[in-house]
This record gives structure tokens, C-alpha cells and sequence, in this order.
């Protein structure tokens, strides 16, 4: 089921009137009805999927109660890794099956030798990458003696199966959301109010933002042999803010819905295009993802202890490995590498821990060295979403062979056009709504602090009339949903 559906419009209404006027006074009773809600929200899809989710759900429950009653090292690690060859099993297979024998294949007929094989029509099921990670997390931590193992299995049915944030996060840890399911929940109006303002944002970025600069983003990668070096680059800030717009309007919609639940979310987005450099970059971006990574992989193997060596090894690592997490193609893998590049230097220099604090702090305006950083990574952040969009590897080098060439100072003269420009507009409108809100959770929450009431519903009436102008007339699924 998609947010920006019809079948949502419904679904939505219905699961909060149920959870807070028909179940209110039973824990229990809310926490099932979240799973059967979230159940449906996935079947939605595809029924037959569910049976993955169930498994997944059954395999961590039990691993955790059984790491609960062992103490015998041997034993406990023996149950860790029935969770992890089973969570990465089903991701490995339904994701990567078909790019691993593929590249045996390849390999090997370098060789001269065939060794056959045929791919496999595989499905992949939508959200597999995120709530195998979410599930994961609680074995993990289970296991480090970070977190008790619950006894209650419909609160962990909840957790990993959570609607809002199932098929495409934020990453939710289970120290952080599954006590949150123990917990008797009471309605409150200014949280319902504050995650309504987030999940309207939310929309705005998907509808407004996304899907309009995805029009024109496919237009030029999709005829990308046909442009010189300005349209292409064109192109590419205009995937650069349909990607964030799309990824980051659902951790939107997906955190203020939990609010109206009562839930607390991670934030997965902190202004990412306002850094200052490429570590604070990776800060500010899909931050559920990045801490996962960090503190399952980055740090048991070391982290930035040990020699340069080791240290440089290890951010390789993760950034590949992150690449290689988005799909099963070498582009990622591309686009993972280049992003260790440009980590390098500050790693190197000591520097990969210097723009902690927002940008422009107490400014309104950045200074021109802070102004310069936030450009340099911006190009660089453009740069590398050329690798993540493009089909191939070699597509990916006829791009950026396109962008390198004399052509990228002149005008894009054939492919302006009135209703890009509009698009261009919307995004400029945009960027600086997020600059005036870069200190609070999202950018339009600032309008409830001390704004008049009539200030604050003007601005929520002007951003629904430019969904309403500006949508789509089709519903279009989220990027991050094929991941």
C-alpha cells in the first residue's frame, strides 16, 4: 500500500479510530491490532510475502528467548548465527541471487569455460533490506547483553512489522522502539498535531518536489547519449532532489504516522544537502542506515581504531557494503566507492569529525568559507547520485564523460522549457523553506512555536494547493521501495 494512495486515505483513518476509541483501554489489544493493520498494509502488495515477514518474525523471537536462558559462549554465538544465515539468507537469495550467478558466469566464460546456469524470475519483496536489518538489531543486541529478550510475542510482532516504517524505514533499533510497545500509550494532541505538520511535509516533498524533478530526470538519463554536458548535470540536480524529496518525505509521512500512534521515530534526515563536508553528509543522511552500518559492521571491525591501514580498509568496507545494500548492480558498488573516496581525505586528516554542529548555527546566513564547503559537497553529493541513477557502469562513464566536456558551461537550451522552470522554482522555494527550518526536526515545524494561528494556516493551505496543482495525476511508488 502506498502513502500517497487512495487505498491509504482509507486504511488510515480507519486503524486510528479502532486503536484509540475501540481498543484504547488493552495494550494488547492495540499492539495486535498494529499487527494485523501492518499485515494488511504489506499484503497489500503481495499476500504471499507475508510468509516472509512471519518467519523472520518467528526465527528472532525464539533465537532471543533461547539467548535469554543461555550462558555458554559457544552455544549463544551458534544461536546469533542461525538469525543472521537466516535474515541475510532470504535477503541474500530474493536480492542477489541473480547478480551472483551472473558474475560466476562472467568469470568464468573469461576463462573459456560455460558453466550454465540460468537466472532465476525472482520478486523481490518490497521493504526486505529494511525490517531484515530492524529484526536483526534485535538479535544483535540480544545477544551483546544490550537488551532483555521479550517474552511477548505480538509486541515483537509490532516491532518488526511496524506499518509506518516497514518498507522503507527509518531503521528502527529494537533498544529504541520495542519498549515503546510495552508501554500503555495515551492520545496526545500536540504529538498527533506536530506528526500531522510532519506527515503534510512529508507529502509536499514527494508530490511537489520528487515526482516533479523525476519527470525531468528520467527525460535526460534516459536519452543521456542525446545531451551535451549542462543538460546532463541538469539532470543529475534534478535526481539529487528527487531522490531526497522521495526518500526523505517517506521517513516523513513514516515518523509523523507513528506519532498519531503514539510512537516515537529516529530521525533519518537532518538537511543532508546543507553540509559542510562528506562525513557530516553521511551524518545528516538515511542516519538509520549509517548508524546501523557504523555499529554492527564499521566498529566490531575496528572503526578507527588500529593502524591507517586498517582504518582506511574499514571505510572502504562500509561505503561498499552500503552501496551493495541498495541493489545488485555494480552502479551502487560505484556509487559506494566514490563515497569512500571523498571520506578518504578527511579520515586521513583528522577532519571527518570537525562540522558537528549545524550549519550557520546562530546565523542566518552561512559565512563564504561555510558557503564554499556546503557548494564543493553538494557538486560531490551530485556527482556520485550520477553512479546510483545510472543503469550501468557504463552508462554511469558516458555521463560523466558528458558532464567533463567543454559543453558543461553552455546553456541547456533543449530542454528548457516553461514547465521546468516551474519545477526549478519549486525547488529553490523549497531549499529555502529547509534552510529557515535546518535547526528543528523537519523544516515547517518551526511555524507552531510563535507564529499567529492565521500565519500558521496559511502556509499548511498554500503547501496543500501545491500538492493539489503540482501532483502527479498517477500514484507513484517510492524510490527507496525496490531497495
Amino acid at each position: 500500500m502506498l502513502f500517497n494512495s487512495f487505498d491509504f486515505a482509507i486504511f488510515l483513518p480507519i486503524v486510528f479510530i479502532l486503536y484509540w476509541f475501540v481498543f484504547k483501554k488493552s495494550l494488547k489489544l492495540q499492539n495486535a491490532l498494529i499487527v494485523i493493520a501492518s499485515y494488511v498494509f504489506y499484503g497489500w502488495w503481495d499476500w504471499r510475502f507475508l510468509s516472509l515477514i512471519l518467519f523472520s518474525t518467528l526465527v528472532d523471537f525464539l533465537v532471543g528467548r533461547s539467548l535469554g536462558q543461555e550462558n555458554r559462549e559457544t552455544k549463544r554465538r551458534v544461536l546469533l548465527w542461525i538469525s543472521i544465515i537466516v535474515n541475510l539468507g532470504f535477503l541474500g537469495f530474493f536480492k542477489y541471487f541473480n547478480f551472483f550467478l551472473e558474475s560466476f558466469q562472467d568469470a568464468f566464460s573469461l576463462l573459456g569455460m560455460d558453466i550454465g546456469g540460468r537466472a532465476l524470475s525472482i520478486v523481490l519483496p518490497v521493504g526486505i533490506s529494511f525490517y531484515t536489518f530492524q529484526t536483526l538489531s534485535y538479535t544483535i543486541d540480544v545477544y551483546k547483553r544490550k537488551l532483555e529478550p521479550t517474552k511477548d510475542f505480538i509486541a515483537f510482532a509490532a516491532f518488526v512489522s511496524f506499518f509506518p516504517q516497514l518498507v522503507a524505514g527509518p531503521i528502527e533499533r529494537a533498544t529504541h522502539l520495542l519498549p515503546q510497545f510495552y508501554k500503555h500509550r495515551q492520545f496526545n494532541y500536540a504529538l498527533a498535531v506536530n506528526g500531522c505538520r510532519q506527515i503534510l511535509w512529508g507529502f509536499f516533498k514527494k508530490l511537489v518536489i520528487a515526482d516533479n524533478c523525476a519527470e525531468f530526470a528520467n527525460q535526460i538519463f534516459n536519452n543521456s547519449e542525446a545531451y551535451g554536458g549542462s543538460t546532463l548535470f541538469l539532470g543529475a540536480l534534478f535526481f539529487t532532489f528527487q531522490i531526497y524529496g522521495d526518500f526523505s518525505g517517506y521517513s516523513d509521512i513514516a515518523i509523523g504516522t507513528s506519532r498519531l500512534f503514539g510512537f516515537d521515530l529516529m530521525k533519518n534526515f537532518a538537511f543532508p544537502y546543507f553540509s559542510r563536508d562528506i562525513a557530516e553528509f553521511w551524518r545528516r543522511w538515511h542516519i538509520s542506515l549509517s548508524t546501523w552500518f557504523r555499529d554492527y559492521v564499521y566498529i566490531p571491525l575496528g572503526g578507527s581504531r588500529g593502524s591507517r591501514w586498517k582504518q582506511i580498509r574499514n571505510v572502504f568496507i562500509i561505503f561498499i557494503v552500503s552501496g551493495f545494500w541498495h541493489g545488485a548492480n555494480l552502479t551502487f558498488i560505484l556509487w559506494g566507492t566514490l563515497n569512500a573516496l571523498y571520506f578518504l581525505p578527511l579520515l586521513l586528516l583528522n577532519l571527518n569529525r570537525s562540522n558537528l554542529e549545524v550549519v550557520a548555527h546562530q546565523k542566518i546566513l552561512p559565512s563564504l568559507k561555510e558557503l564554499a564547503q556546503i557548494g564543493i559537497t553538494f557538486v560531490l553529493t551530485v556527482l556520485a547520485w550520477v553512479a546510483f541513477r545510472a543503469e550501468t557502469i557504463s552508462h554511469a562513464g558516458q555521463i560523466y564523460a558528458g558532464i567533463f566536456d567543454y559543453s558543461l558551461f553552455s546553456i541547456p537550451r533543449e530542454v528548457l522549457s516553461s514547465k521546468m522552470l516551474v519545477c526549478i522554482a519549486l525547488v529553490l522555494i523549497f531549499v529555502l523553506m529547509e534552510w529557515i527550518g535546518r535547526r528543528r526536526e523537519f523544516a515547517i515545524e518551526y511555524l507552531f512555536d510563535s507564529y499567529p494561528r492565521w500565519i500558521r494556516w496559511s502556509s499548511y493551505m498554500m503547501i496543500i494547493f501545491l500538492m493539489g496543482m503540482f501532483m502527479q495525476t498517477e500514484e507513484t511508488p517510492f524510490i527507496y521501495f525496490q531497495f
